[in-house]
């Protein structure tokens, strides 16, 4: 028989799209094969709706391939698959009996199944339900005692006709969301607890290309807070390929403001700061927007008055992914995405440095752009300063 092991690689909601959907596909198609691109006789190509995985000199090693492309956001499953370029029904029998049977060799016993057929070929001389009834007839024959199950089967062998035809059992999902970048640059502000890295994975995964930035503070916090956010960067890099990570000593910065406004309001201050500095940092890369991990309500920077009476400080768009998420939504997706190890270690960064006992947690917008505007004379060449001295490292 004709066949060679493939895989199938299905994406999720761009096929939903129209007039851009081209514009999707060619960049996810160019994520895929850079993945790839070590692997000289792998070929990835589009398959009518699909992208498909072959190796031009024989069957495919899925074992090999899927690790290096499962997390890629815009990918919603993958099918490991036989191909083959026949499409006569009595060949399709064969094909489909055999690679089924070898299924359930590997797999262990399969009691019932069912038989579903797509075809984008209208002119095939036979449906696609007749097609699913001569290749669920034959596997029947070939394996006695199995049952066909329309409604509850334990296993459904798929057999799509398009330029090939490609049998498969299995479907194993993907990141699904849009393709990496595809939506523009963000600035992540990065700290070493749980919500930052969660919410870049979010907006990474709507397509944002992803900017941290790590306020450090040395003498004040150690090293290893920011080893913390290093190691952060990188398991995030794992979902998007690489990372470019700001690292801004932010130390003078808050000395100022500590010795420069009420501690109450320190907190507001501080935040106010890092987006000044976020800004100015995001027109350097060409950002559009900055992403941070509030959750409303959560602390008192995170109270809508804070959040009102700090936003001002820039005029970008800032996303918010968690603003709706209790600690615990945002805790089960950390370990999901595996930086919840990362981001329990005990090191603290610069958030916890100078805060007081008992911060306003209603700020009014009006009085703190006052405050700060009487400030800026000595505030604004310190921020400018570390922006300058901005260190950055790919992960």
């Amino acid at each position: 028989m004709n066949t060679k092991k493939v895989m199938l690689v299905k994406y999720g909601e761009i096929a939903l799209r129209k007039g851009n959907r081209s514009f999707f596909e060619h960049h996810l198609l160019d994520v895929i094969r850079k993945n790839l691109n070590h692997i000289p006789s792998v070929k990835v190509s589009r398959e009518q709706g699909r992208f498909l995985i072959e190796d031009t000199e024989g069957d495919l090693d899925s074992n090999k391939i899927l690790p290096l492309i499962r997390k890629i956001f815009g990918l919603a499953g993958f099918c490991n698959a036989v191909k083959t370029s026949a499409m006569d029904i009595e060949t399709l029998q064969t094909i489909g009996a055999v690679f089924f049977k070898e299924y359930a060799a590997q797999h262990g016993a399969v009691e019932s199944f069912k038989v579903i057929t797509k075809r984008s070929n209208k002119n095939y001389p036979l449906t696609s339900n007749e097609i699913s009834a001569e290749i669920g007839g034959s596997v029947m024959d070939t394996m006695p005692g199995i049952k066909v199950d329309l409604h509850n089967p334990a296993k459904t062998l798929w057999v799509e006709l398009r330029n090939n035809v490609y049998f498969y059992v299995d479907y194993l999902p993907g990141a699904g969301g849009l393709p990496y970048g595809a939506s523009g640059k963000g600035m992540l502000m990065l700290s070493g607890g749980f919500d930052s890295p969660v919410a870049g994975y979010l907006a990474a995964r709507r397509g944002v290309e992803i900017l941290p930035v790590y306020f450090h503070s040395p003498p004040f916090v150690s090293e290893r807070a920011a080893d913390k956010v290093r190691d952060l960067a990188a398991e995030l890099a794992k979902f998007t390929g690489k990372i470019k990570l700001g690292i801004v000593n932010f130390s003078d910065v808050q000395v100022h403001l500590r010795d420069n406004v009420h501690p109450e309001k320190l907190t507001t201050f501080l935040k106010r700061a890092m987006l000044h500095i976020s800004t100015a940092m995001a027109e350097k890369e060409n950002a559009l927007c900055i992403i941070n991990g509030d959750s409303v309500g959560q602390v008192a920077s995170q109270t809508l008055h804070s959040i009102a009476a700090i936003d001002s400080a820039t005029s970008l768009t800032i996303l918010r992914p968690l603003a709706a998420m209790d600690k615990q939504e945002i805790i089960d997706i950390a370990k999901q995405i595996e930086t919840y190890p990362i981001s329990i270690r005990p090191f603290e960064d610069c958030c916890t440095v100078f805060v007081a006992k008992h911060p306003e947690n209603k700020p009014n917008k009006r009085v703190i752009e006052r405050i700060e505007g009487q400030i800026m004379e000595g505030l604004a060449p310190l921020m400018q300063k570390a922006v300058d001295e901005a260190v950055y490292e790919v992960y």
